[in-house]
This record gives C-alpha cells, structure tokens and sequence, in this order.
C-alpha cells in the first residue's frame, strides 16, 4: 500500500515551504495540538514496581508534587 501525501490536519496537499501541511494555519493547529496536550498516549494505572522506579518529586500520574 503507498502512502498518500496529504496534510494530516485536512488533507489538502502539502505546500513546498510547510510539508507535510499545506499552510502556516494547519502547521500552527498541529504546533498548538502538542502545547496544549492534545495528543496523548493512553496509558493504564502504573503497578507498585513501576512506581517505586519514578524519579524523586512525581506521582504515579507523572505529575510534579
């Protein structure tokens, strides 16, 4: 199977100076996607090994005390 050029926000064909998008606006949408968290791995409740390996200072969300 080969794969499609197209921007991975609307799927338009990407433009020579922002690939793989086709504008400034669709680079800009995926650059405030990361900022803002919004693609994220899903990941399940860690078990007492895992936790204890955590460096000093987080929880077992991984967020900072």
């Amino acid at each position: 199977m080969a794969k499609t050029d197209a921007c991975p926000i609307c799927g338009k064909p990407p433009a020579g100076t922002h690939k793989p998008f086709c504008s400034q606006g669709c680079r800009d949408r995926d650059l405030l996607q990361w900022l803002g968290e919004g693609y994220r791995i899903p990941a399940g409740p860690l078990n007492v090994d895992e936790a204890d390996s955590l460096p000093d200072g987080l929880d077992s969300r991984g967020s900072a005390d």
